[in-house]
């Protein structure tokens, strides 16, 4: 037992030292592939290696590809930097190899994922009786939003899909923006409805849901099951659907709400945001991220559902050999595995370390320093082209060409990292702020260098 206090000291060891060359490392390099590859490509030994030789190889190995996206001026994709104590649990998680499927596999997973669900809930004004499925993305939450949707619209509609399946079943319309995510199509492939059955709802300048446009749409599919899929955070501009407005229309038709809130659910945690996604409480279902802005480790996320008999009856199963199964949902009765991770130890720890008020001053600041890089950007020439009312950032610089090559440039220089992306016809530079621990100098540091760099 000695020697496995010492390997996972030196694993902890190389973790902080890792954390710790953040701030001033590279954010991402050039890196050849090839190279990566025969490194970790060694022939498969016979005999056993010890295992403090294979954390050196691993180390020495996986230490040139690595992109510090846990660090301040990670600006790319929506990705966040996990914080200090949820990266502590996760380990403790690892090492205490816990299986959440339920309450007899681990009573302290299912303890846990209970009491950061009921948190979750309260900080984003969700109904006290919604059902919490602790996942591992946006694609997994959106798909056991949609599962339940599934199974409420054609249970209204007389037809148990879980029994008899979708053939020979009403057709279920899905009404979605023309900018949705696009795990949301992908959804609709792993649940059998497919693509086809999506009918895509004008947006507005920014890529929000018009509701006016919505209530077109749902007049003209007619009566029928019915799932909208709304958005709290377009992937581009960080826009909001008027949840308000669609929640009700949607009800009034008879069907289903569900939120994509990846992100920009966590608007509603803070007052300054909060009233960005007004009427969220009215959906049915909710999708959201904890890996993103809440800073917690992967693979992390949460699918929310005002009706917990629905989110049972489309996710679990039972068999006679699983002692403890068939009771009050929970755990893996809420998602679509049955093997999971104890995920729900690090998302109790990230959030008793922020508390409520760490949780709201870290997405205003966010949406602070997003507004900061816009008025730096803009007070350089270049043209910034959404309304920046979340932590997302579309900047062009003149042509499509010349926007790749920033874009390549920045990447390419290593001070900080931004993506590229194509919003209504143009390519443009992307920039998302997620982390707690940027600072106004990263992203003061971030507008000099693209300054230089598109000059």
């Amino acid at each position: 037992m000695d020697e496995i206090t010492d390997l996972f000291r030196r694993a902890a060891g190389h973790a902080a030292d890792y954390r710790r060359s953040l701030p001033d490392r590279p954010v991402g390099v050039p890196v050849d592939q090839a190279a990566l590859t025969r490194a970790f490509a060694v022939p498969l030994a016979d005999a056993p290696t010890p295992p403090e030789q294979v954390l050196a190889e691993l180390v020495a190995a996986a230490g040139p590809g690595l992109v510090a996206t846990a660090g301040p001026r990670y600006f790319g994709f929506v990705i966040g930097g996990a914080s200090p104590a949820a990266t502590a649990a996760d380990m403790l998680a690892a090492g205490w190899d816990q299986n959440a499927f339920n309450a007899v596999t681990s009573p302290a997973a299912v303890a846990a994922e209970a009491a950061a669900g009921t948190w979750l809930k309260d900080l984003l004004g969700l109904p006290a009786s919604t059902s919490v499925g602790f996942v591992t993305g946006g694609q997994a939450a959106n798909t056991a939003g949609l599962a339940a949707a599934r199974h409420q619209v054609l249970a209204d509609a007389g037809w148990d899909v879980e029994r008899y399946g979708l053939h020979g079943a009403p057709p279920v319309r899905v009404l979605a923006g023309a900018e949705r995510h696009a795990t949301v199509d992908r959804s609709l492939r792993l649940l059998g409805l497919g693509t086809d059955a999506l009918h895509a709802v004008p947006t507005d300048g920014q890529g929000a849901i018009a509701p006016d446009a919505l209530a077109v749409a749902l007049r003209d599919v007619g009566p029928g099951p019915t799932v909208v899929c709304l958005q709290a955070g377009n992937v581009n501009t960080g826009a909001v659907d008027d949840l308000r407005r669609a929640c009700e229309l949607v009800h009034r038709h008879g069907g289903w709400a569900h939120v994509d809130g990846a992100f920009g659910l966590w608007a509603a945690a803070a007052p300054g945001t909060r009233h960005l996604v007004d009427g969220l409480e009215l959906a049915d279902s909710w999708a959201c991220d904890g890996h993103k802005w809440l800073n917690l480790p992967y693979d992390t996320a949460f699918a929310f559902c005002a009706r917990p008999d629905a989110h049972a009856a489309a996710m679990s199963y039972t068999a006679a050999y699983l002692v403890g199964s068939g009771g009050v949902p929970a755990a893996a009765d809420l998602t679509a595995e049955s093997s999971r991770r104890a995920r729900g130890f690090a998302a109790w720890a990230g959030l008793r370390e922020l508390g409520r008020d760490g949780v709201a001053a870290l997405v205003e600041r966010c949406c602070a320093l997003a507004r900061r890089f816009a008025d730096g950007l803009a007070a350089a020439g270049f043209e910034v082209v959404n309304d920046v009312v979340l932590n997302q950032v579309l900047v062009g610089f003149g042509d499509d060409a010349r926007t790749d090559r920033v874009v390549g440039a920045a990447q390419a220089d290593g001070t900080c990292w931004v993506g590229g992306t194509t919003w209504r016809g143009r390519r443009l530079m992307r920039i998302s702020v997620s982390n707690a621990t940027t600072t106004e100098a990263d992203v003061d540091r971030s507008v000099a260098v693209i300054r230089r760099l598109a000059g």
